[in-house]
């Protein structure tokens, strides 16, 4: 818990100096925990900061909920305001965002305490299944208009890896088959360019020491290129 906090602290105070110098913060990282930090140094310059979580997970677990205990299974929730009070009070202040003002894509591995929370929050959700049923072009229109109907004066994606399909992306910390393809998260992150409204983002769950030929690293890297206006021919 010590460490997590501490690495969080840091990259928060990071993340607060790249935005008060008007550059866009772009992370790359290990596990999801990280997310703690970059949006406890997001959130603070920002009244209504909308999140796209692009998961197959939702990360809303707590110490109390957790099977496994892992942190990285808990920054939306710490994000929210719920968790320890280590990890929710980074930089001083909480919760870092609205419940209202989030939305998972790409949810296929939920914990109960998860759905509880969801439910609890009225927090939007397009899961595997509502991605096959609209197509992603659909989930992406939705998942846009609702931010910007939320009024939001900022949008911070948090795109870990493991939202992809395991062929795809194979070598992340928790890979979940049946997942969104290649193609679609090109797709996804194209709409999110043409959209202007992403304002910060990571992605997260890189672990080079497991990757084959830097397959995953690749596909990061070029999911990037396309948040930031690149297109895929």
């Amino acid at each position: 818990m010590k460490t997590v906090s501490e690495a969080n602290e840091k990259l928060a105070a990071k993340v607060n100096e790249v935005i008060q110098s008007d550059s866009f913060p772009l992370v790359l990282g290990g596990d999801h925990s990280i997310a703690i930090g970059t949006l406890a140094g997001v959130a603070k310059h920002y009244e209504n900061l909308g999140v796209i979580w692009y998961d197959a997970h939702g990360d809303l677990n707590t110490a109390e909920t957790s099977p496994s205990g892992n942190i990285h299974g808990m920054p939306l929730a710490v994000s929210l305001g719920i968790g320890h009070p280590s990890l929710t009070n980074i930089m001083g202040y909480t919760p870092k965002i609205k419940p209202e003002n989030v939305m998972i894509i790409g949810a296929r591995s939920l914990d109960e305490g998860e759905r509880k929370l969801i439910q609890e929050k009225g927090i939007k959700v397009y899961t595997m299944h509502e991605i096959d049923r609209l197509g992603m072009t659909k989930v992406m229109e939705e998942a846009i208009t609702y931010l910007q109907n939320q009024r939001t004066d900022g949008v911070h994606l948090s795109l870990d890896l493991d939202g992809l399909d395991p062929h795809d992306a194979p070598r992340v910390g928790t890979p979940v088959i049946g997942g969104i393809s290649h193609r679609e998260s090109h797709l996804a992150m194209e709409m999110l360019a043409e959209s202007g409204i992403i304002t910060s983002a990571e992605f997260v769950e890189v672990n080079p020491i497991l990757d084959e030929k830097n397959k995953t690293a690749t596909v990061v890297v070029a999911l990037m290129g396309s948040l930031f206006g690149e297109k895929l021919k």
